[in-house]
């Protein structure tokens, strides 16, 4: 097979003041036509700035060192910066992270996939507009002449990473850079971009080279695996033999790490109810000038009961209406109809005046750690803020914010830092420690792992279920993740459009889904078909 693609010995220097000398340490790759290449490791381990090196679109304070990528033979980095902007998008494409910061808000789906058709080629005006509907309908986009119209903010994050990729493909590049394309997605959501993006590369013979941290992917589109630490590649091969029989300890451990979809064994849980939510609905309306609106019923009619010391876990896509139901069960957001009853008190009920001080009972650690910190607190601080709004001596809360760092596995001596100074999975834990200070009966954990490495994910979900055990609390946790739902929910609801479509046991819904719903998400999973080395169960059918 030839390298349509060859990186060789690249190095790449970061500036003073950094935790090495070094983002990248002598990296070589190659791809090959119609191969998918995965590039696999941790947050900091030199993937994404590998792709972005390839690219030439490293920051200023950020330099190539040594080394050299050829395109079909023709060496990139020695390029004046006119040559490399026509390559960008016309022989290399590249997909990016996150499309809501990569796209400008400003301006139009159509007229930004546009552009690369005005900037690399003599199209017409309408020669392009047609260009850009054929794009949006190849990459499964519903109404492509309304998403051509229509801002980035007006598309789900599923459309939005269509866009991309449409606007990467749309001059059938030799090599496409896929960094991170399905992260936080739906399971089905990433289920048609990753066919997508395998369909497309069988079809155009297009290599790519896809950046993840998620296994379950690599074992459903890669044909080679590179893992890389530290800015170093320390194993790569054909995926089959990196997943199945890994030689690297590193590579070793982070496989360790990925949850097997198969439900851990949890004994019933029989103690009494805790919380009671009985015919919880929520609806968003929008009028216009003519007095009519659309309604969405974000929550419909939803019941549950959380037995304490039990996880119930929900399920289900992006507008299932999964957060919205643990919102209006914190009171962060008001529920149109129903109860929420913990004990014998309806939470819903209670005034104002009256919720402030039954709050602490029912605390939340959020999605993203980073944007629920405030930045310009010491995290001491922010921990110690509710038990001081409470009435407790602010050295007695700072004394207790110690003990519950020591406890969240963080060093007690950090509570004089910032939470830029934290990784993600720190912030996590500063997270879980803000929210565990006021001593809770429920803990609300939305989305708490979704976006954190496989081994620190692991980490935080060890963590969790170590707190419920020693501190007996009952944990709601949201999740669009079947194979982390499988680890740590004694319960489960399947949520879809506002509504419950099937709930019960675990481990039940997972090994015998009964709604078509709850088997489409199951069989949505990607590669639900692969069992890491060491899990001797084989993933259900």
């Amino acid at each position: 097979m030839s390298h349509r693609l060859a990186v060789e010995g690249l190095s790449v220097a970061l500036p003073k003041g950094a935790d090495r000398p070094l983002a990248l340490d002598n990296v070589s790759l190659t791809l090959g036509s119609n191969e998918i290449l995965c590039l696999v490791g941790e947050s900091g381990s030199g993937k994404s700035t590998t792709g972005r090196a390839i690219m030439r679109l490293l920051p200023p304070s950020v330099r190539i060192q040594a080394g050299q990528a050829r395109l079909d033979g023709q060496e990139l980095f020695s390029l004046p910066e006119p040559a490399m902007r026509e390559i960008r998008g016309s022989r290399i494409g590249m997909i990016f992270q996150e499309p809501m910061t990569a796209l400008n808000p400003l301006r139009t789906i159509g007229d930004q996939i546009g552009e690369v058709f005005r900037v690399h080629t003599k199209l017409t005006r309408t020669e392009t507009a047609k260009r850009v509907q054929e794009l949006l309908s190849e990459v499964l986009i519903p109404d492509p002449v309304a998403a051509a119209k229509a801002f980035p903010h007006e598309l789900s994050g599923g459309q939005r990473q269509r866009a991309m990729i449409a606007m990467a493909l749309a001059l059938e590049p030799a090599v496409l850079i896929a960094d991170e394309p399905t992260t936080a997605l739906d399971v089905t959501t990433q289920a048609q971009i990753l066919k997508l993006i395998r369909d497309l590369q069988k079809r155009k013979g297009t290599g790519v080279l896809f950046i993840t941290h998620d296994f379950g992917v690599v074992a459903e589109i890669a044909d080679r695996v590179a893992v890389m630490q530290w800015g170093k590649v320390v194993e790569q091969g054909p995926a089959s033999e990196i997943l199945n029989n890994p030689q690297h300890p590193y590579t070793q451990s982070l496989i360790a790490a990925v949850p097997p979809l198969k439900p851990t064994a949890r004994p019933p849980c029989d103690n009494e109810v805790l919380l009671r939510v009985s015919g919880l609905s929520k609806t968003y309306g929008r009028k216009t000038l003519f007095g009519k609106g659309r309604v969405t019923h974000a929550v419909r009619d939803v019941s549950f009961e959380l037995r304490r010391g039990a996880t119930l876990g929900i399920v289900g896509e992006s507008g299932s209406g999964k957060s919205t139901t643990a919102r209006c069960v914190a009171r962060l957001i008001a529920a149109d109809t129903g109860s929420v009853t913990l004990g014998s008190e309806d939470l819903l009920a209670l005034s104002a005046r009256q919720w402030r001080r039954e709050s602490q009972k029912v605390q939340m650690v959020f999605q993203d750690p980073f944007a629920s910190l405030n930045p310009r607190r010491r995290v001491g601080e922010l921990v110690a803020q509710g038990l001081v709004a409470r009435g407790v001596d602010r050295g007695k809360a700072m004394d207790r914010t110690r003990l519950l760092f020591e406890m969240v596995g963080l060093d007690p001596e950090a509570v004089s830092r910032y939470p830029h100074e934290f990784s993600g999975g720190q912030r996590q834990r500063i997270g879980l420690a803000r929210a565990l200070a006021p001593e809770p009966q429920v803990l609300i954990a939305d989305e708490a792992v979704s976006a954190l490495d496989v081994s620190v994910q692991a980490q935080v979900l060890d963590l969790l279920e170590s707190l419920r055990q020693r501190l007996g609390l009952s944990v709601l946790f949201i999740t669009h993740d079947l194979r982390v739902a499988a680890q740590v929910t004694d319960e489960l609801i399947v949520m879809k459009n506002g509504e419950m479509v099937e709930a019960g046991r675990a481990s039940d819904i997972l090994e015998n889904p009964r709604h078509p719903y709850t088997q489409m998400l199951i069989g949505a999973v990607p590669g639900r078909n692969w069992t890491p080395p060491g899990h001797a169960e084989a993933a259900p059918q």
